[in-house]
């Protein structure tokens, strides 16, 4: 159950995301979940976007340097240790996680994440029955 996921690099420099905001929202297209990091010369805005191939030729004719990657989504409850019991399985089983992002809303989090083996990941989280989401449910958040 893989999604789509868009980088865009942005310069450190005030209103670049209003720009890419702007972008978007002119486009018809929704920010799902979005993470930024930053340093000193650059950011990069990681985000699961209602219609990922639209996101990204739009930001691309704007001149913006995007790239899509594919990402897990899945579900937890949002209680004390329920993270830390889907990563297990996935530490137990060799996958590192490149980078992560979440969100919780009530009783569940949604979780995104990058690991270097997805394949592997998919198979683990499966066995292990974590609620995964479909790329449909997770652009629709």
């Amino acid at each position: 159950m893989l999604a789509k996921q868009l980088s865009v690099f942005l310069e450190n420099k005030s209103g670049r995301l209003t720009e890419v905001t702007d972008v978007l929202g002119n486009a018809g297209v929704n920010l799902s979940a979005m993470s930024i990091a930053d340093n000193s010369d650059f950011g990069i805005l990681r985000c699961i976007v209602s219609d990922p191939d639209k996101a990204y030729q739009v930001l691309k004719a704007s001149h913006f340097a995007v790239k899509m990657t594919d990402v897990i989504g899945f579900v937890c409850p949002n209680t004390s240790g329920s993270l830390a019991k889907v990563l297990k399985h996935l530490s137990e089983n060799g996958v590192f996680i490149e980078y992560m992002y979440s969100f919780s809303n009530g009783d569940v989090a949604h979780v995104v994440i990058r690991p270097t083996d997805l394949e592997g990941c998919e198979r683990i989280l499966a066995e292990k029955k974590v609620d995964l989401l479909a790329a449909s449910d997770l652009y629709r958040l």
